[in-house]
């Protein structure tokens, strides 16, 4: 039977894995594998996806991938007959220490000695997510610490720095990662740091409470060859749950010192980095506890290993930076990155031909392919240490029990969503009602420095620069920040309590039908605030295909800052009682045109196997309010760097284009002077472009001033039409009805004048026009901010302005169409 027909509360064994790619992958290395047991917790509102428990741990999966895996009800089999078939793999060899080829992987420079001297250790720091490396970073590093969001790569690392026992040490907290496989940008990034920025020593935190599926990330950290200290992390929740774990002889089984610690509290952290100075300064295989071993994989896959060595071997550089033996494995499970690294060498074919041989063989043997018989190699040796140090689990006290009870509540089929949403209704309500108390003072104080300089200095276009392209750039960047600090405490609080992943499970079966994962929901909400923080927070999302999809769509969220836009025209062109109406409109548009982007984009532009719902349910923890706060202030240092820099230099070309050519004539109005701008002749030059559409010069420079940001807009239009620029201000129908009725007024006769008709007439056609004009402002290129959000996220320059030209496009296109059909109907 599949597992997808368990029921709520049976428990199944796993007897076969089915499907292939990278879910079969992805699904036996988060512990799937024959012989495990499996039960069934719970099932999401929707009924999909399901909640699972397996090897102590919580997962979620959707019932299409459950349906990959087939099980049998416990009480049709004995477990222990599925676990007895892999005793024989439980065995590892000693690796032979005078093997000069079979070295430790260390740091290419050769300056060992004057590292040495000068007491400087690189330490990684590397685990699955939510093993608590983070807080072993905070906790050693405090203060010193800085995100670096290295080259070619679009996830961050944090590199910081501490002291002990006269070392100093260089951390990198490296992203969360379950394997080195090639799998995600996270897997793909640890991986490519280990090998390109070998540090001196590893530090593998490891869940002490999942200890056997942690451990498989060792088994493959010893493939590499890498000296490493493992950090049996939260093991006061093992003593609490009464387990028995032999650390010192899984030390001895591993080759590896393990050193029991809690990060939160700071206990076994001076232990923790005392061993990392001994194996830095030790020798290896000088003792049981530090040596380089080999897991055996059976005899087919070993040989396989031994024959490829002997090729790889023959290529000093490539043993300098890999370790032999990782590439054989490597190989042997098809791994594509490794294969394009052999590819180029000479004897490559030979190489190939000797995996080749041996996976045939695994596969006449064992009926598997190499690949997923590695797997269970790992996971036979793991499960062998374990009953050989004795572990066991203990039922002192549950871990999982308060996280059930809570989640009883929090993913109930009636009560999940109306909680959710009040959380959301909570969150949004905090950040846009507080926030504007902290962006109103920062406001007035940008305002005062603003009127300072101007009352102060000579007029002049450094004046007009510094006024408004300097101070009002830098201010449309720091006035979000208190809406950023707010937004990110919720997002920080949530992810490091277990909420967020609760949230995905939840909305995941409505964002599967968009093509997206259920984290991609929280980020499209947030856009209704602000795209760029909504961009930020798409982080959160493992599928580097959903979280590039959630990205593309996300300008099509309706942020606040189109508001000003909305209310100046439909309070000029539409009656009391549809104002609301055709402003909600809007929004329903801008949803349900991301929900058909988002399936053509999964359809035809991102192509590829998308990641399988296979999310780790952590129980819940109430995180520090020092980690909440650190968490919290990153995020918006990261965004006042990364968005600063942009919005200024756009700010200051908008102002540029709409200043020069500048007349000193005060006669000159600044509807005049924006007309003869250089923005303005680019209005006239694009004003055929935008004729289907029954736009005027006025409104195609408007859209063009939107560009910078989107507020920018309203005041370029209230200036061009009515010299009037106080339409940016209003987020609410004003109460100077008088400037709607001017406004009214203008368009329309310029209405007029275009299709050559009288006042009375054009007034339907200028109705449809200042509706059309709204749907442009809604789907086209989103703010500056935006795309430099977007190409920060993506590390691609390629992705942000295909996001530009396509919303540019789209909203052409739509506003377009509606135009013309419109015109249709009035005759």
């Amino acid at each position: 039977m599949k597992l997808s027909s368990l029921q709520t509360g049976e428990i199944g064994i796993i007897v076969k894995v089915s499907g292939h790619g990278g879910f079969r992958k992805r699904i036996i290395e988060m512990g799937f594998i024959e012989g495990k047991q499996v039960e069934v917790l719970l099932n999401a509102p929707l009924r999909d996806p399901v909640k699972y428990k397996i090897m102590g741990y919580e997962v979620s999966l959707r019932h299409s991938e459950a349906d990959q895996i087939e099980v049998v009800r416990l009480d049709e089999v004995q477990k222990g007959d599925s676990e007895d078939k892999k005793q024989h793999l439980n065995t590892a060899t000693m690796a032979d220490p005078h093997d000069k080829e079979d070295h430790a992987l260390m740091p290419s420079e050769p300056s060992e000695e004057v590292k040495r001297r000068t007491k400087t250790i690189n330490v990684a720091l590397v685990g699955n997510p939510n093993c608590g490396k983070t807080s072993l970073f905070n906790f050693a590093s405090g203060a010193h610490e800085r995100v670096g969001n290295y080259s070619g790569v679009t996830v961050d690392a944090k590199v910081g720095r501490a002291e002990y026992e006269g070392y100093e040490f260089h951390l990198v907290d490296l992203p969360g990662t379950y394997s080195l496989s090639a799998y995600s940008p996270e897997e793909l990034y640890v991986r490519k740091q280990l090998v390109e920025e070998t540090p001196d020593i590893v530090i593998n935190v490891i869940d002490a409470s999942n200890l056997e599926r942690n451990l498989y990330l060792t088994t493959q950290l010893i493939d590499m060859h890498v000296r490493m200290v493992c950090a049996l992390n939260m093991y006061d929740e093992t003593e609490e749950r009464g387990d028995h774990i032999d650390y010192e002889k899984l030390s001895e089984l591993f080759g590896t010192p393990m050193v029991p610690t809690v990060f939160t509290s700071g206990r076994g952290v001076k232990e923790l980095f005392h061993q990392v100075i001994a194996v830095y300064e030790g020798k290896e295989d000088e003792s049981l506890q530090f040596r380089h071993i080999h897991i055996n994989h059976g005899h087919e896959i070993e040989q396989g290993i031994k024959d490829i060595q002997e090729h790889l071997k023959n290529y000093p550089d490539l043993r300098q930076q890999y370790s032999t033996r990782y590439l054989a494995i490597k190989l042997l499970e098809g791994d594509k990155d490794v294969e394009r690294l052999i590819q180029p060498l000479g004897d490559s074919l030979e190489i190939f031909q000797h995996r080749d041989r041996a996976a045939q063989r695994v596969k006449e043997e064992t009926h598997n392919d190499c690949e997923t018989a590695i797997m269970d190699a790992k996971y036979g040796f793991i499960h062998g240490a374990l009953e050989e140090s004795g572990y066991t689990t203990g039922d002192k006290k549950d871990t999982y029990q308060t996280t059930h009870l809570i989640d009883k509540i929090l993913t109930n089929k009636y009560l999940g969503f109306p909680i959710f949403f009040l959380i959301l209704l909570l969150m949004f309500t905090a950040t846009f009602v507080i926030g504007q108390y902290p962006m109103d003072w920062i406001d007035a104080g940008v305002a005062w420095l603003g009127d300072f300089i101007s009352q102060n200095m000579p007029d002049g276009p450094v004046k007009a620069m510094l006024v408004d392209g300097v101070i009002g750039g830098v201010g449309a960047v720091i006035v979000f920040l208190p809406q950023i600090l707010i937004l990110y405490f919720f997002i920080s609080y949530m992810e490091d309590s277990g909420y967020m992943a609760r949230a995905a499970f939840i909305m995941d079966r409505l964002m599967h039908k968009m093509g997206l994962h259920g984290k991609s929901f929280i980020p499209l909400i947030m856009g209704f605030g602000c795209n760029v923080p909504a961009v930020m927070s798409t982080r959160t999302i493992e599928s580097q295909r959903s979280r590039l999809i959630t990205m593309l769509i996300l300008p099509l969220m309706s942020c606040s800052a189109r508001l000003p836009i909305y209310v100046m025209i439909t309070g000029s062109f539409f009656a009391l009682k549809y104002r609301s109406l055709a402003m909600l409109s809007l929004y329903v548009i801008g949803v349900l045109m991301a929900i058909v982007m988002s399936r053509l984009f999964s359809a035809f532009v991102v192509k590829g196997e998308d990641t399988p719902f296979v999310m780790e349910l952590p129980p819940y923890r109430f995180p520090t309010w020092k980690a909440i706060g650190r968490h919290t202030w990153e995020k918006g240092k990261q965004y006042l760097k990364k968005m600063g820099g942009i919005i200024l230099v756009a700010s200051i070309i908008v102002w540029a284009l709409g200043y020069f050519p500048h007349t000193d004539d005060p006669s000159v109005s600044n509807q005049q002077q924006q007309e003869q701008s250089y923005i303005g002749r680019v209005g006239h030059a694009v004003e055929p472009v935008f004729r289907p559409m029954g736009f005027n010069w006025k409104l195609d420079v408007g859209l063009l001033a939107g560009v910078g940001a989107k507020e920018i807009v309203a005041s370029t239009m209230g200036v061009l039409y009515s010299n009037d620029d106080s339409f940016k201000d209003d987020s609410n129908f004003s109460s100077e009805s008088g400037k709607y009725v001017k406004l009214h007024e203008l368009i329309t006769q310029d209405v007029a004048q275009l299709h050559g008709i009288s006042y009375e007439k054009a007034q339907p056609i200028a109705t449809l026009t200042a509706f059309c004009f709204l749907l442009f402002v809604l789907l086209y290129f989103p703010c500056i901010a935006t795309i430099a959000a977007i190409k920060g996220e993506t590390g691609s320059w390629g992705w942000a302005l295909f996001a530009a030209g396509y919303t540019t496009v789209l909203a052409w296109v739509v506003s377009a169409v509606v135009f013309q059909i419109g015109c249709l109907f009035i005759g």
